[in-house]
């Protein structure tokens, strides 16, 4: 049999550009994460070589440079939505991700609920992950996004977004699945930080 994915070529090569844009956007990246990190099993059975952990062994190998940004959309909480392929709300998964990635020895330093307008279920999660001692910051609906360039770009847009406080170079973001908003959460930072 072939093999597809050569794992320690794509560690190496893989975060040694992840380091290299580092120091393109003059230390500090925020990189948007989707998908499987820690069990990808589809990816291993359809591609010879490649692990159901390939990914999160890359990221390892950068972790003291790595801080982590966990993304949910409030009204993914507010609805009880459930991931699929695990059976568990969003909310739960926030939590199994923060004890992933403490197991692989990495900093999650924050959680952002994004879509925040004071949700109950929302504001009893937020209340929780400040209970375990994680930080949680609110980021807002913003009408028209994100289209609507001249609110988003402004003050009532990203500029009324909680800024999230990061202390390495590299802030990873991601999130219990689609549409909580890591991108939104990404420009925002980049709007507050300049």
């Amino acid at each position: 049999m072939n093999k597809g994915f050569d794992h320690e070529l794509y560690t190496r090569t893989q975060s040694e550009k992840i380091m290299e844009r580092v120091g393109q956007f003059g230390g500090k990246l925020y990189l948007e994460l989707g998908g499987k990190l820690f069990d990808d099993n589809h990816a291993a059975r359809v591609l010879p070589g490649f692990r159901p952990d390939s990914k999160i062994a890359m990221l390892a190998k950068l972790r003291e440079q790595i801080e982590i940004i966990v993304v949910i959309n409030a009204n993914d909480i507010e609805k009880n939505k459930v991931r699929g392929d695990l059976g568990i709300t969003y909310d739960q998964e926030v939590l199994r991700l923060i004890d992933a990635f403490e197991a692989a020895q990495m900093t999650v330093g924050s959680v952002v609920i994004t879509h925040w307008a004071s949700q109950r279920n929302a504001q009893l999660f937020r209340k929780k992950l400040r209970s375990l001692g994680v930080k949680v910051y609110m980021h807002y609906f913003i009408e028209g996004y994100p289209g609507n360039v001249d609110l988003v770009v402004s003050e009532k847009g990203y500029g009324r977004n909680d800024f999230v406080e990061t202390t390495r170079p590299l802030v990873l973001v991601t999130a219990p699945g689609p549409g909580s908003g890591k991108m939104a959460v990404c420009m925002s930072q980049l709007y507050q930080e300049h």
